[in-house]
């Protein structure tokens, strides 16, 4: 991904947590609270100033009680839904911290509680999410469809090879990890029933 692509996704980045702290009456200071992330961070996120980690997007996503593909966002918020997005379309972004890039699928404001995400994890890459409880319950399941992930959901762990699907709920510490030696790609389908 090129610097101007960093930078629009990063500014969709920013309106989506924007816009979903200002509908949830949050100041900067209640969502640090709730999210663990500083005050200085969000506003840095919030002004596009910085390029946030996926952990950091996922404490900012239980926080504001959505899944953190919801912060992705694509169109702005009062753009026409379309039941369809094009490849070229579809929102993709590369965590600054593992190198793993994740390409928003499904089509962006479409009213459904479910939604796509492919990702690219690099071999040796690991992204640790402490996954803070939720006001609603949010679904996961992930499909490999090359190489090797290893999951760890709380103290359970699997090692899912292609082919396999994993189903669980986001309400634990969660652990993605490439043991391999290929960058492995696998498909999360996540279910969140208060975003319809």
């Amino acid at each position: 991904m090129d610097s101007s692509t960093d930078v629009g996704i990063n500014e969709r980045i920013a309106r989506c947590v924007r816009d979903l702290r200002s509908t949830r009456g949050l100041t900067l200071d209640a969502l640090a609270a709730r999210s663990g992330v500083s005050r200085s961070m969000i506003s840095m996120i919030e002004r596009g100033a910085a390029s946030p980690t996926a952990v950091v997007l996922e404490k900012l996503a239980a926080g504001l009680s959505v899944s953190m593909a919801s912060l992705f966002g694509g169109a702005s918020a009062s753009a026409p839904a379309q039941p369809l997005v094009r490849h070229g379309q579809q929102a993709q972004w590369r965590d600054p911290q593992s190198g793993y890039t994740r390409r928003s699928v499904s089509p962006p404001n479409w009213p459904s509680p479910l939604q796509l995400v492919e990702v690219d994890f690099p071999a040796g890459a690991r992204v640790a999410y402490e996954t803070a409880s939720r006001e609603n319950v949010i679904h996961q399941q992930v499909w490999v469809m090359e190489g090797r992930i290893d999951v760890e959901l709380g103290d359970q762990r699997h090692s899912l090879h292609p082919g396999d699907c994993l189903a669980m709920r986001l309400d634990q510490p969660l652990i993605f990890s490439n043991p391999g030696s290929q960058t492995a790609r696998y498909v999360v389908a996540i279910c969140d029933l208060s975003s319809t």
